[in-house]
């Protein structure tokens, strides 16, 4: 099983707009991944799932867009800044196909230690913004397959 962690892209202040869309850079930021994972051809979810806000919900449709992924593209439950990782963790488990999951943080980097260290805290992981992590779930245990961060592909 594969899961794929992205934190939302770059996105407007507040202040511009209060439903905080993808900034500019954010748009770029996911272009330049998605150039990157286009090549790659190591990203390959079958469902994206995201969060309610605007910036995580957009981060995914771009992103499944550029790849040209004939995929879902789903609000999910549990997956705001400050919700229990165990409740999307379980999600996880009963997955059947690779997922890609688009959030924020503090709580992606929560998910991603209670998915490899067994507790969401101390976070193991930083998910900068338009960052992707994959991971790889053999039984009951998960291990890192890659990380990658947007500065590294622009």
């Amino acid at each position: 099983m594969l899961v794929y962690l992205i934190r939302h892209a770059h996105a407007v202040d507040a202040g511009e707009n209060p439903e905080r869309p993808l900034s500019d850079r954010g748009t770029a930021q996911v272009r330049s991944m998605a150039a990157f994972l286009k090549q790659a051809k190591e990203f390959q979810p079958e469902e994206f799932w995201h969060s309610p806000l605007v910036r995580s919900q957009e981060t995914a449709e771009l992103l499944a867009k550029r790849l040209h992924l004939d995929v879902s593209v789903t609000l999910m439950p549990d997956l705001q800044p400050e919700d229990d990782p165990r409740a999307i963790a379980r999600r996880i488990k009963a997955a059947t196909v690779p997922v890609a999951i688009v959030g924020h943080e503090p709580h992606l980097s929560s998910l991603a230690s209670l998915l490899i260290a067994g507790k969401p805290e101390p976070a193991k992981f930083v998910m900068k913004k338009a960052a992707v992590l994959a991971l790889e779930g053999i039984g009951d245990h998960w291990m890192v397959r890659w990380h990658i961060h947007p500065d590294l592909v622009a």
